[in-house]
């Protein structure tokens, strides 16, 4: 684990300076340069995987990997594996065959994703070795008197062989036990005329054993390998095995579609793992809580449940079902974004705290995304964040635990929603040019209708009279008898009114205590300026969930130039605490480049220090620094009453379980793991920063 830090943290630096580069944001590099950038980026990666290889080999050797038992389809592994490798033999101009024999049965109790990466490595492999001929994966049961080593199997009454064989090059006897061991291959030439690192087999090796099973192989050379692995029908842990991590799962479900994992592939790039390994295609495949994404027909209303308390996801399905709906269902971050861009759901009902991505980067991407951001996204959560999730765009809130009365409640919200067509907006100014030109840059198109009144008293008459009707509200702060914030105060003391978005938009510049105060009562603040009718235009867009697709031409194209811009970074005094000057660095030019003012500190107790000496609006932490961590560093911080509004973005290489836990514990926001994905960074602090 603590090497994985230390390979990770110049890693860190590398990834994002060559996307910086590849990204040719000043378009002062020529094609050549740019494919230099990529190329840099590209093996960056390439050398990222090989670090989560050898994580996993040493997290298997050390009794450290966790297990998932579930009852695993045989036909469904198949499946994927088909789906997998049938566009490589067909490239290859290669024979796929893959069966199911009728003696292996139906299911297996194992850990599915662990088994399909082991078959990966091999079917891989196969592909990689051979230049012509025939790939093969035959399921079947054992044959009988098959020799084996490990006790499970030989103990075990069903022992089901996954056989694997290939006509290709084939490996010299002297070299099959070579093969197995870490970075070794059957001779020299082939990591340079085939590539690859030589950790597929051990890996595999490694899960086989820790699945109970073992793997198998003959071999001649020039006419192909077969590789077999073995694992009991029912495995169990073994009685000495302490340290390992084992969880119960559901059935291993119906097929995904390839157009979701082609999407994936692309969207999930900025929503790397916030907790736990990242989605595989498996992850993505899986209809874990058995939902409807088969069944949906044109002209059916769906709902999209992203939850990880299966129990609590299923309340939720069965309850949407009985309102007509038809449900898609993850209990993944990552895997929900996917789902969302492929099945354009009519609402989503999304938790936050998630496995892969938080519910808070799933909310921000979908919001920021022109073909998600209109979806109506109810957010039912353990966490107390109602103002926090309204604020970032969510159309409802729930706290959880859920009765079946507020579960009803949540749902009758929703679908109302959904029957709204028009959406009508209160605007509250007194000048009379300045309410015109508000009521004509928002209410343009069929969708949205204005009501504009001059006085506090006035909209409060329309607001008591017909509140509930309104779907956000603008609101200039300097107002004739009643001020603004007066009539910010009683609205939010009404019952009825407290969850209507409003939008302060303000000529004033703002004290900091003033600024505390209003993002207290509202939804957001525009400081009128030159670029706040774009502002103005994208925030009533996203409380109203217009579909951008639908809005006038010239509307639209000033919320392009409005996000290409990002202005929720505009002047933000960002403080970046690492020890690695190179990954200062790289987050500097990083958040430069997006308008921050960016400080920084070489550990947590400079760190502190400079926090005591300026304001800043975020604070990005490295977790492993000498002096003071960033653990110490982020627990003194929030002894500080002065800074507990203060986002802390925990940054660390995440090698072992738990650093996500431990890094909340001490008082982070939130967390992201090195290398840094810098969508997933922008996307994170786009978040804290608005709240």
């Amino acid at each position: 684990a603590n090497m994985s830090h230390e390979l990770r943290t110049p890693l860190n630096s590398l990834l994002i300076l060559s996307k910086l580069l590849g990204d040719n944001p000043n378009g002062n590099l020529d094609d050549r340069q740019i494919e230099f950038a990529e190329t840099i980026y590209g093996a960056g990666n390439d050398l990222l995987e090989l670090i989560n290889d050898i994580l996993d080999l040493s997290k298997v050797e050390a009794g450290k990997m966790e297990v998932e038992l579930e009852e695993v389809a045989l036909d469904d592994l198949a499946d994927r594996s088909r789906q997998a490798f049938q566009p490589i033999a067909d490239e290859r101009g290669l024979d796929l065959q893959i069966t199911v024999d009728e003696t292996a049965g139906q299911s297996i109790s194992t850990d599915g994703r662990r088994v399909q990466q082991v078959l990966k490595n091999l079917l891989s492999n196969a592909c990689k070795f051979t230049e012509h001929g025939t790939i093969s994966l035959t399921v079947s049961a054992a044959a009988p008197g098959t020799p084996f080593t490990a006790e499970t199997l030989r103990a075990a009454d069903d022992v089901i062989a996954f056989e694997v064989s290939d006509t290709g090059i084939g490996i010299p006897e002297d070299k099959l036990r070579l093969i197995f061991e870490a970075f070794q291959q059957a001779e020299g030439g082939i990591a340079r005329r085939y590539g690859g690192t030589g950790l597929g087999l051990s890996i595999s090796r490694e899960i086989a054993r820790l699945l109970g099973g073992e793997i198998h192989v003959r071999s001649t050379p020039d006419e192909g390998s077969v590789f077999t692995l073995y694992l009991p029908r029912t495995w169990s842990p073994p009685a000495d095995a302490a340290d390992l991590d084992v969880h119960g799962a559901t059935t291993l479900g119906s097929r995904g579609t390839e157009s979701v994992l082609e999407f994936a592939r692309s969207a999930t790039d900025g929503l790397h793992v916030i907790d736990g390994p990242e989605a595989s295609q498996e992850d993505i495949t899986r209809n874990e809580l058995e939902d409807d994404r088969e069944q949906i027909e044109e002209g059916d209303r769906v709902l999209l449940v992203v939850e990880d308390d299966e129990a609590f996801a299923r309340m939720v399905m069965d309850y949407a079902r009985g309102q007509d709906f038809k449900v898609v269902a993850a209990t993944r971050g990552d895997v929900g974004w996917a789902l969302a861009h492929e099945y354009r759901p009519d609402a989503i009902a999304l938790d936050i705290q998630l496995p892969g991505a938080s519910g808070w980067s799933v909310l921000d991407r979908l919001k920021h995304h022109p073909s998600t951001r209109h979806i109506p996204v109810h957010v039912f959560s353990a966490l107390d964040e109602r103002s926090h999730a309204l604020r970032a765009g969510a159309a409802g809130f729930q706290s959880k635990p859920m009765s079946e009365p507020r579960l009803e409640e949540a749902f009758n919200d929703l679908v109302e929603s959904l029957r709204v067509e028009v959406h009508r907006v209160l605007v509250v100014e007194d000048d009379k040019v300045e309410r015109a030109s508000i009521v004509e840059l928002i209410a343009s198109g069929d969708d949205v209708e204005a009501v504009a009144v001059a006085s506090a008293e006035t909209a409060w008459k329309h607001l008591q009279k017909d509140g509930s009707r309104f779907d956000c509200m603008v609101l200039d702060l300097k107002l004739p008898k009643q001020t603004g914030y007066e009539l910010l105060e009683r609205i939010r003391n009404d019952e009825r009114l407290r969850e209507l978005p409003i939008i302060v938009y303000t000529g004033r510049d703002l004290t900091r205590e003033e600024d505390k105060r209003l993002r207290d009562l509202s939804a957001s603040i525009i400081v009128k300026d030159a670029r706040s009718p774009e502002r103005l235009l994208d925030e009533t867009a996203l409380f109203l969930h217009r579909v951008e697709a639908k809005m006038p031409v010239e509307k639209r194209r000033m919320l392009e130039q409005l996000h290409a811009s990002d202005t929720v970074f505009a002047d933000k005094r960002i403080l970046v605490v690492d020890d690695d000057v190179r990954n200062i660095f790289a987050l500097t030019s990083l958040l430069e480049g997006h308008g921050m003012s960016v400080g920084y500190a070489e550990n947590g107790r400079a760190g502190i220090e400079a926090m005591e000496a300026e304001a800043w609006d975020l604070v990005i932490m490295d977790v492993m620094m000498p002096e003071m961590d960033g653990y110490e560093a982020t627990q003194a911080i929030r002894a500080r009453e002065e800074w507990h509004g203060i986002p802390i973005i925990a940054l660390t290489a995440k090698a072992m379980k738990g650093d996500r836990e431990r890094s909340i514990a001490s008082g982070a926001s939130d967390y992201i793991t090195k290398p840094v994905d810098t969508e997933q960074l922008l996307s994170l602090m786009r978040v804290w920063l608005s709240a």
